[in-house]
C-alpha cells in the first residue's frame, strides 16, 4: 500500500455534514473533484481556509464560485514572523523572503481585512498562536497579527479560527485581553479537557481532525468526552492529520465519516445524532 495513495471512500454519513477546515488549494484533486466525493459520502459543505495572502485570496474566490464552500481569511501564525522577519530558509511555499519589517505586515493584515469585508468570507482564520515552528525572535510579530485579525473578526462579524499549537495559555490570555469574537473556533483542537472546560465556559467552538483517532491521543479523546455536544465541529484539515486507519496518506473533505464515527464513539452518541449536532453547529459557527 502506497503511501501516497489515497485512502477509500468510507460508507456515507445518512446526515449531512461539512469539513470546518480544509485546504483544497494544497490537495492533489481539483476543487470539482474533492467537492464530487465529499458529496459521494454526504460531507456537503467545507470551510475552504486561507494561511497568507495569496491563500486568502484564492479561499475568497473559490467560495465566491462554489456555492457550498465557505472562506476564512488570513495570514496564519507562521505567516507573521515570515513578513515581518525575511524566511530565508524558505519552509514556505513562497520560497525565501526578504524581511518587510511591520510595515509589510500591516499591508498584509490590510488585505486580510478587505476580503474579510466580503459575504462569502465566513470566517477569518486561520490565525492564533504556534510556540511549535516560531521561536522567542517572532512572538512579538505572531501576536500582533493575532491581535489584528481579532479585531478584523470583530469588525466584520465573523468567526474567528485559532491555530493554536504549543500555546495554549498564551492563546487564552489574548483572547481574553482583547476580547474574543461572538464566535470563535479552536481548530484542530489540540488542548486537554481542562482546556476544554474553559472554551466551554467562554462558548467557543472546538473542532477536532483526524489526529483524535491516532493511538496517542487519549488526552485528546478525553477533552471531547467533556466539551459540549453543542459546541463541538469536525474537520479535516486536508491533507494533513488524516484519521486511522489512514495515517500517513493524503487526507482530504470525504475522510470526515472516519473521524466523525470515531468522535460518536467517544462521546457515546450515535453518529445521526453526532452528525445532526455538527452539521447545525457549524452553520451556527460560520453564520451560513
Amino acid at each position: 500500500m502506497s503511501r501516497s495513495e489515497a485512502p477509500p471512500l468510507p460508507e456515507p454519513l445518512r446526515v449531512p455534514v461539512a469539513d470546518s477546515h480544509t485546504h483544497l488549494d494544497m490537495q492533489d484533486a481539483t476543487v470539482e473533484e474533492s467537492l464530487a466525493r465529499a458529496a459521494a459520502v454526504n460531507v456537503t459543505t467545507v470551510v475552504q481556509v486561507g494561511c497568507d495572502v495569496a491563500g486568502s485570496r484564492w479561499a475568497a474566490e473559490t467560495a465566491a464560485a462554489h456555492p457550498n464552500v465557505h472562506a476564512a481569511v488570513a495570514l496564519h501564525p507562521n505567516e507573521a514572523p515570515r513578513i515581518v522577519h525575511g524566511d530565508p530558509d524558505s519552509r514556505s511555499r513562497q520560497g525565501a523572503r526578504e524581511a518587510g519589517g511591520t510595515a509589510a505586515l500591516h499591508e498584509a493584515l490590510a488585505e486580510i481585512d478587505a476580503l474579510a469585508a466580503l459575504d462569502h468570507v465566513r470566517g477569518v482564520g486561520e490565525t492564533g498562536l504556534d510556540h511549535f515552528r516560531t521561536g522567542p525572535e517572532g512572538m512579538a510579530a505572531q501576536e500582533e497579527s493575532f491581535r489584528a485579525h481579532i479585531e478584523i473578526a470583530k469588525r466584520h462579524g465573523k468567526a474567528l479560527v485559532i491555530h493554536d499549537r504549543e500555546a495554549h495559555a498564551d492563546v487564552l490570555r489574548v483572547l481574553a485581553d482583547a476580547g474574543a469574537p461572538e464566535r470563535t473556533v479552536f481548530h484542530c483542537y489540540s488542548g486537554d479537557a481542562d482546556m476544554a472546560r474553559i472554551c466551554a465556559d467562554a462558548g467557543y467552538f472546538m473542532s477536532f481532525a483526524g489526529n483524535v483517532t491516532f493511538k496517542n491521543a487519549q488526552p485528546l479523546r478525553d477533552a471531547l468526552a467533556v466539551a459540549p455536544t453543542e459546541l463541538i465541529l469536525v474537520e479535516t484539515d486536508a491533507p494533513f492529520l488524516t484519521p486511522a486507519p489512514y495515517r500517513g496518506r493524503p487526507n482530504a473533505p470525504y475522510l470526515i465519516p472516519v473521524t466523525l464515527r470515531a468522535m460518536a464513539e467517544v462521546k457515546g452518541l450515535d453518529e445521526d445524532t453526532l452528525a445532526e449536532a455538527v452539521a447545525a453547529n457549524t452553520a451556527r459557527a460560520f453564520d451560513y
